[in-house]
């Protein structure tokens, strides 16, 4: 694909967007994946899929390219295989409902963090609720692990529903491993999962011909190097980051 005109669907925030958003960008930032002032980018913080295919895709903005009918039907087919699945892992699912329960329940939480508005009555709490009470079985390695090896089957099986923008694959798995990752650090288990391919870090493009030496000097070190070496500098010269700054200035 050459370019894409989104919104495909119109988006605003629902009961848990504002708050996952938020979580998700404040912990991307200390591990370097998106930059210090991530809260304050048009271009991150936008409910829409950027429409520039260099920029990556963050999973709030996923309803804005998938509408409500694509995601329902990745969900279903989840709920598809937890219901033909072993009775251990199935048995926690059919005490609380059936698979139709499964799906619009899901599905309404999906839509709601990933832009379609209000659509997760109870949001955070319900989500705890849920899992602290009803799934608490499943809440460890073992159930994780299941949960994974079905959900990476659904997502290999359902690449019709995801339209043909190679960004949404990676959206999808980061909006995954964001929330394993969450609950395993609530439940106190080792998060084996993987889902895939996950967002590329997210850099700003800096221009030092354009900024002063106090704003060369406020920026981190790793920033520093990765936009040096975009200017074609060997960095590996230049060990500290007032080196680093002093090579920036002199450019």
């Amino acid at each position: 694909m050459s370019r894409t005109t989104y919104p495909n669907f119109p988006t605003r925030h629902g009961y848990m967007s504002e708050k996952i958003q938020r979580d998700y960008i404040t912990s991307a930032i200390t591990r370097n994946l998106l930059p210090a002032d991530a809260h304050r980018m048009a271009q991150i913080i936008s409910l829409d899929a950027p429409n520039d295919l260099s920029r990556p895709i963050q999973f709030w903005q996923l309803f804005s390219v998938l509408g409500p009918e694509r995601i329902v039907r990745i969900v279903e087919d989840f709920y598809t295989r937890v219901f033909a699945d072993e009775d251990w892992f199935t048995s926690v699912f059919a005490r609380i409902g059936g698979v139709n329960h499964h799906i619009n329940t899901q599905a309404s939480m999906w839509i709601d963090v990933m832009g379609g508005g209000p659509a997760y009555h109870g949001a955070d709490f319900r989500l705890s609720f849920h899992h602290t009470h009803n799934a608490i079985q499943l809440m460890n390695e073992r159930g994780a692990a299941r949960w994974t090896r079905l959900m990476v089957e659904t997502l290999g099986a359902c690449e019709n529903h995801m339209t043909s923008d190679p960004r949404v694959r990676p959206a999808l798995n980061t909006f995954l491993d964001h929330f394993m990752g969450k609950y395993a650090r609530e439940f106190a288990f080792e998060n084996t999962s993987v889902f895939g391919e996950l967002n590329p870090p997210v850099r700003r493009k800096i221009n030092f011909l354009k900024m002063t030496a106090e704003a060369i000097e406020a920026l981190g070190e790793d920033e520093l190097r990765a936009a040096l070496e975009e200017n074609g500098v060997d960095t590996s010269k230049y060990p500290g980051k007032q080196e680093l700054v002093d090579k920036a200035l002199m450019l």
